[in-house]
């Protein structure tokens, strides 16, 4: 039988990287795509996760559930500690993007930089990754860098623009760091850009997060 899984979206950037991701690493995988592109601008207008976001959010994944999905892949990263009372009420697995990225982080290094191009993530993957050091018994020290006006960039069309603010943050914050962490999967585009030695010590989350979706599944 057909494994489904819903990836929920709050915006359209990683709708057709997922899909190809999908379809590079488990073709043999339906997806199902829930989308509500008004949720990220509640959470940029009100900066941070409101009540009314948290509810809407809810009621997607209860509807993934609906859907009789084998998975849950949240995709949002400024909403990824929904996604943690989510799992309290669905008995869906549910897979946050950058869980397997920020478990690799911890494990790798003690010093840590997290780059994002909205503050909303910042914090919240900031967060992520002290839980999962704390889960381990190891203590890390992150430097957080926002990369300005990137996110505008992109939203804008402007991919090219986008990617040279990011990759200047980046190197610049590579400098003082083991490790770097792209907060947000749209970040994910510039790793193809970075010399041999940099792309090892950059991660992103969508490829890592298809992977941990397919360990979830067994397939």
């Amino acid at each position: 039988m057909t494994k489904k899984v819903a990836l929920i979206h709050t915006g359209f950037a990683l709708v057709e990287v997922l899909k190809n991701l999908f379809n590079e690493i488990i073709p043999s995988v339906e997806l199902v795509n829930i989308l509500d592109d008004s949720l990220l601008r509640e959470v940029l207008k009100e900066e941070g996760v409101t009540k009314p976001v948290v509810e809407r959010m809810i009621s997607y994944f209860k509807s993934a559930e609906y859907y009789k999905v084998d998975a849950i892949l949240n995709v949002c990263s400024s909403v990824g500690e929904v996604a943690d009372i989510a799992r309290t009420i669905v008995s869906t697995p549910i897979v946050k993007i950058d869980d397997a990225m920020t478990d690799e982080a911890v494990k790798k290094a003690t010093c840590i930089g997290v780059a994002a191009t909205l503050k909303t993530t910042l914090d919240p993957t900031c967060r992520l990754l002290e839980k999962k050091a704390e889960s381990i018994g190891k203590k890390i020290i992150l430097t957080r860098t926002l990369c300005p006006g990137a996110f505008e960039y992109l939203m804008s069309g402007d991919s090219k623009k986008h990617d040279e603010i990011v990759l200047k943050e980046v190197k610049k914050l590579s400098n003082s760091v083991d490790i770097v962490v792209l907060a947000q999967g749209s970040m994910a585009r510039l790793t193809d850009g970075l010399d041999s030695d940099l792309f090892k010590r950059v991660l992103s989350s969508p490829r890592s997060g298809v992977m941990e979706i397919k360990k979830v599944l067994g397939i």
